[in-house]
Parts: structure tokens; C-alpha cells; sequence
């Protein structure tokens, strides 16, 4: 058995896997939703914050006591990415927890993301968005190559956290949302924009959460794994035309996610305008996937094809 923390903005998880045949299976996830990045005062992860961390890996500890890990690796993205007290804080953790933490930059989570959604989907020519708590990531590729990556620092947490008063969005919530998001897409190099970005291959559990609010929505037929963006318009909609109805189907779907589910929606809608994409397919795998295997391949146990 193998095994990866990840220590996101808005959850950490732990997943553990076996390796079969030069492939990863998923045997146990388990995850917190800490909100780190509702812990982040001035640039800086608060002592309520570093706790916060430090409970969640403590207890992740006591489940890895009874099970037989071979290789154990925790990484972190945006959470302790974006904050200027990094070194603290994993000095912190790893003084109360023993665990060393691997801080990736918003290059690798985007390449850790492309390589982790290759293996449940066909990467020819596309974009690919991981819609985290604190960031989000873009990865176009074309041939099955990427050609580059793009991390920017809006996620559906603190995009919530600096936008919306209530629960939910309002009209104007949503637009500035929108404004900040394209803002940072201009920002973009102009060659980018002349890869085919017709499909985006959604990672992360913003999108996998959205795709459960569409198959809710659903009267019939077997459960989607890609819906067309116009669908997700209609989702973001609903929020405007029935706010009660909106709330209660996320709490169906993904309770967890009750506040920051359509600020991330927003986010992925956006990037969809943005890019002329036509629909959105839902990867399984993405960022852990994609780390654990290169770290397997690195230390031998994956042979490299």
C-alpha cells in the first residue's frame, strides 16, 4: 500500500493506494474540509490555522498506525503556497505531526494535475482546470504534450471568502467573481490562446461536485461523466431563479461545499466563456494521482514506459 496527503485550502485528504500493473488503485480516501485558506490573516497561516493542520494530520496518523504503508508522501498546494510564513508552518507541522511536507509550486500541481487526469482520460488537444480552495490551475496541452501551465490565485474558498456575503451569490457577487477571473486570465500569453480549447477536463472536487449537481438534475438516463457548458450556465442560474432550490439540491449533492460550490462554478464557467470551451469532461484522477505516480516511477516501484 502506497499513500498521499494532500493539504489543499479548503480540504485535506488522505488516499491510499495499491499499485497493479503499472497502475494506481484507489483503496481508501478520507478527508477533512479544514478551510485553511479561512485561517490566512495578512498573507499569514494563523496559529488557529497551523492547529487546524496539525489535528487533521494527527488523526490521518492514528489511520495510517493500522494499516501497512510502504511509502508515505504529504504535499501541499495553494494552502501553504500562497502565504508568506511557509517555512514556519512546516517547521510547525512537522515538529507536531513528524510529517515532512513537500510544497509544490502552481507549475507542478498543474503538470501533477495534467499527468494525474491521463489516466481515466484521453488528452489529445484541450484545457485542463483544477478548481481548488485557494487556486486554480490550467494546463493546455495539444498532441498529448503540454505546451503550458498557469496557476492563478483564485479558488472557490477564498474567492467565497473575498466576494459573498451570504450563502450563495448574488447577481452582482457573481459578476465580480467573473471581472476578477478574466482579469487574471488576460494575463495569459496571447499563444495560448490558439490551442483547440473546445473540451476542458475538469479536475479537482469543484468540478466533480458540479458534475454531481447535473446528475441530480437529471430526470433520467445513466450518470454523466461530462456535461455541455451550457448546462453548467443553467446550474450557475438556478442559484438566481431558485435560491431554495439551489441550496437544497447542494446539500443533497455536496453539503460540504454548501458556500463555495458555485463561487468555483463561477470560476470554471468563466474560463469556459473565456475560451470558447463547449463542454466539460470530469476526470476521475487529477493532482494526488498524478504526484504519487511520479514519486512511485522516481523511486522505482512504477517502471517508466
Amino acid at each position: 500500500m502506497y499513500g498521499v496527503i494532500d493539504l489543499g485550502s479548503n480540504t485535506i485528504r488522505l488516499a491510499l493506494y495499491k499499485v497493479t500493473d503499472n497502475t494506481l488503485q484507489l483503496k481508501l480516501s478520507k478527508k477533512h474540509t479544514a478551510g485553511l485558506v479561512g485561517y490566512v490573516k495578512k498573507r499569514r497561516l494563523t496559529p488557529e490555522g497551523i492547529r487546524k493542520a496539525v489535528d487533521v494530520l494527527n488523526d490521518f496518523r492514528m489511520i495510517l498506525e493500522n494499516v501497512r504503508v510502504e511509502r508515505l508522501y504529504v504535499f501541499a498546494t495553494a494552502s501553504l503556497r500562497n502565504i508568506e510564513n511557509t517555512l514556519e508552518v512546516t517547521a510547525e507541522i512537522k515538529k507536531n505531526t513528524g510529517f515532512d511536507i513537500d510544497v509544490l509550486s502552481g507549475n507542478e500541481e498543474a503538470v501533477f494535475d495534467y499527468y494525474g487526469a491521463m489516466q481515466t482520460v484521453d488528452m489529445r488537444d484541450g484545457l485542463l482546470v483544477d478548481i481548488g480552495g485557494g487556486s486554480t490551475e490550467l494546463v493546455f496541452y495539444q498532441n498529448s504534450e503540454i505546451v503550458f501551465t498557469e496557476s492563478i490565485p483564485l479558488g472557490s474558498l477564498n474567492t467565497y471568502s473575498e466576494n459573498v456575503a451570504d450563502l450563495l451569490p448574488t447577481p452582482d457577487e457573481r459578476k465580480n467573481i467573473g471581472k476578477a477571473v478574466i482579469s487574471e486570465l488576460d494575463k495569459i500569453i496571447v499563444s495560448c490562446k490558439n490551442i483547440p480549447t473546445d473540451m476542458i477536463c475538469g479536475v479537482g472536487g469543484t468540478v466533480r461536485a458540479s458534475r454531481g449537481l447535473y446528475n441530480a438534475l437529471k430526470e433520467k438516463g445513466p450518470a454523466a461523466t461530462e456535461y455541455n457548458t451550457q448546462d453548467l450556465k443553467k446550474m450557475i442560474d438556478l442559484a438566481e431563479t431558485d435560491r431554495k432550490a439551489a441550496i437544497s439540491l447542494i446539500l443533497k449533492v455536496a453539503p460540504e461545499r454548501i458556500h463555495t460550490l458555485l463561487p468555483g462554478m463561477i470560476i470554471l464557467q468563466t474560463i469556459a466563456e473565456y475560451y470558447a470551451s463547449k463542454k466539460i469532461v470530469v476526470s476521475k484522477s487529477g493532482v494526488r494521482d498524478g504526484y504519487l505516480y511520479h514519486k512511485l516511477e522516481t523511486a522505482g516501484v512504477i517502471q517508466a514506459e
